[in-house]
């Protein structure tokens, strides 16, 4: 590195994931000094392959921090979504039922690419391949963040703030006492199957399939790159599926008039992902606040992980705005009970969408009845389907 590694900020922000970026980001738009500390190197964390569905709030959140150029001139705005089951298909509506809100298709890797840009473009420092991270004395007005660098040197940054942006196995969460904290968890007996290739998408809009054989989805990351995913039992291996053996099941789970339209090619990228949902309560410890996976992880079906990710940063981002610059503690002093509160309703969502669309064996034949009564009151219900509609879209941000 050739600029000196700073040894003084306000913010010291651990994770350089798209929260920790999005957060360094609208601080730095509101003038507060912040330094990002990962522990990954850049290369790794591009390389990421995650969500791709963009609420509105989210986007907006973009806007604010300067970043949404490349999203509006890229990304794909999407009106609905299909759900298939039992040969039949349901157009959820999104801008008809929630008054004209859509989503935005634009991949995670894309964003953490428009930050980082945007970052390095504004000279703000952040230290790559920072390892042995551990936060410090966060509990009194000067914590400190102790860190070694990718040379062997133990480094020290002071700070005024700790935002832990550092994901499910991150340093910050762990660095506190068990008695300090509460989780939640709930972990699923299936995974997702997803493939990544650059093919044409099978239909304009995503398709959520519930099938006897399991859930399927067919998303894309543009109109020449296509995601889909098969659920999977939780003991199998990405070496046992061939690219072949992926889209003939996923032709049999889509059906045969949505299959026919499906183009298939070589995989760029294969892997399994497990379903959980985790909640760890409070987000505030003294000077450090945990946001995105460091605080929650939702199984990927409502497309929430990364949008509620970003719901905390906003929420952070505006409760140290007023703390620097207002001299006022209200901010900090709510986040925890103001995200908690989005996360758990997110929570909920992700939870009984998962439920809805997903085969569990142990529920047997009264369990796939009671997905098939549901969706059928889906399908002639209004209102039911203005309730998921609102959800999927994002609700809006409370104070």
């Amino acid at each position: 590195m050739t600029s000196p590694i700073p040894t003084r900020t306000q913010v010291a922000i651990v994770g350089a994931g798209p929260s920790g970026l999005l957060l360094g980001q609208l601080l730095h738009k509101a003038g507060i000094d912040a330094v990002i500390l990962e522990r990954q190197s850049g290369e790794y964390v591009l390389g990421r392959i995650r969500a791709g569905i963009i609420e509105q709030t989210t986007a907006e959140l973009l806007d604010e921090a300067g970043v949404g150029a490349r999203m509006h001139r890229e990304g794909l705005p999407h009106d609905g979504f299909d759900l298939a089951s039992d040969g039949g298909r349901l157009r959820i509506d999104l801008a008809r039922l929630t008054g004209g809100k859509r989503v935005m298709v634009y991949g995670q890797t894309e964003i953490t690419h428009d930050l980082m840009d945007a970052r390095a473009a504004a000279g703000l420092p952040t230290v790559y391949e920072a390892r042995d991270v551990t936060p410090l004395d966060y509990d009194g007005e000067h914590p400190r963040v102790r860190y070694t660098t990718q040379d062997g040197l133990v480094h020290e940054l002071q700070c005024d703030v700790i935002a832990g942006c550092d994901g499910f196995h991150g340093a910050c969460r762990a660095s506190l006492a068990p008695e300090r904290i509460t989780t939640y968890e709930k972990v699923y007996p299936f995974g997702w199957l997803g493939l990544l290739a650059d093919v044409p998408p099978v239909a304009h809009e995503l398709i959520y399939a519930n099938h006897e054989r399991g859930f399927a989805l067919a998303s894309m990351r543009s109109m020449t790159r296509s995601r889909y995913y098969v659920q999977v039992s939780a003991d199998e291996r990405v070496e046992d599926w061939s690219d072949q053996r992926f889209w003939d099941e996923l032709a049999q789970r889509l059906g045969p008039e949505t299959a026919a339209h499906l183009v298939t090619g070589p995989s760029i990228e294969k892997s399994i992902v497990p379903l959980r949902s985790f909640v760890a309560e409070p987000m505030r410890f003294g000077r450090m606040f945990l946001a995105g996976d460091a605080a929650h992880i939702v199984p990927p079906t409502g497309a929430k992980g990364l949008n509620l990710a970003a719901s905390d940063v906003g929420y952070l981002a505006r409760a140290l705005v007023e703390f620097f610059k207002e001299r006022s503690t209200l901010g900090i002093d709510h986040y925890s009970q103001r995200c908690l509160r989005r996360i758990w309703k997110a929570e909920r969502f992700s939870w009984w969408f998962t439920s809805l669309m997903h085969r569990f064996p142990e529920t047997g034949a009264f369990g796939r009845r009671m997905q098939q009564a549901e969706l059928d009151y889906l399908t002639h219900s209004v209102a039911a389907q203005t309730a998921l509609a609102e959800n999927y879209v994002g609700l809006p941000f409370e104070d």
